[in-house]
């Protein structure tokens, strides 16, 4: 099985990075927008930092709902490319989450699919806690889960080890931890961060790359679609993606 066609798209999937993190048609048309909508509840109004913006193509979709987003990206390839379509919407800030330093605090900070990316993920969750989250503020987290059907498929298959490993190629692309709901609450709680809501973003059994090429037919309608959404909810830990809400811990605390 490693050596058949099969094995090297499900390789190929498990290398996301923030190089390659939207390849996926699947990533763009779907998650994307069951992300904004698992958001839309939970915005407070005022200002918007996004943390890890790529290309800003999820950039895009915040632009509906926030007319002041500051975007934080390490990569001057992707801020240069974000410029060419998003120039005097967004305030681009070059620099890494460990030493960026911010004018202001915010009263909503997105971050999604960049935590497993970092080499110590609670220091940033610190810094969102103790210096960017505005005292009313919320943190909106989304992390691939481990516990995707699709990834339990892949370990069944015998592609990889157990559910939250690190592959060589994962780990070569950019990839330091694969979180479940209880690791990513258990960082978020070591932040200081108080967890407000947990839930997961779209129920899936099957990879990218197939979710790709089924979106090429008329198996999947739209009706499905919301169905696999609708069932996330109910099954949050078999989803492609988890997702937590935060507030500032310190401001709550008793």
């Amino acid at each position: 099985m490693t050596g058949s066609k099969e094995s090297r798209d499900y390789n190929a999937e498990l290398r996301d990075t923030p190089e390659h993190k939207y390849a996926y048609n699947f990533d763009l048309d779907v998650m994307h927008r069951f992300m904004i909508r698992s958001f839309e509840p939970f915005f407070r109004s005022g200002n918007c930092l996004e943390l890890g913006s790529f290309q800003g193509s999820f950039t895009k979709r915040l632009l509906d709902h926030f007319d002041d987003l500051t975007c934080v990206e390490a990569s001057d390839a992707a801020i240069a490319k974000m410029n060419e379509t998003l120039a005097g919407k967004v305030r681009c800030i070059h620099g890494t989450f460990e030493e960026v330093k911010l004018p202001t605090r915010y009263d909503n900070v997105v971050l999604t699919h960049v935590l497993e990316h970092l080499d110590d993920p609670v220091l940033v969750l610190k810094r969102i806690n103790q210096e960017w989250l505005s005292e009313q503020g919320r943190l909106l987290l989304v992390c691939p889960n481990a516990n995707a059907p699709s990834r339990q498929i892949a370990v069944k298959m015998g592609l990889i080890s157990h559910h939250s490993a690190v592959t060589d190629a994962e780990r070569e692309h950019g990839h330091r931890i694969t979180y479940s709901l209880d690791t990513l609450e258990r960082d978020a709680r070591a932040a200081g961060l108080d967890v407000v809501y947990r839930t997961g973003i779209f129920f899936k059994a099957l990879a990218n790359f197939q979710w790709d090429r089924l979106l090429q037919t008329d198996i999947i309608s739209d009706a499905y679609l919301e169905g696999c959404y609708q069932l996330g909810h109910v099954y949050p830990d078999l989803c492609a993606s988890i997702f937590l809400v935060c507030r500032r811990g310190d401001v709550h605390a008793n």
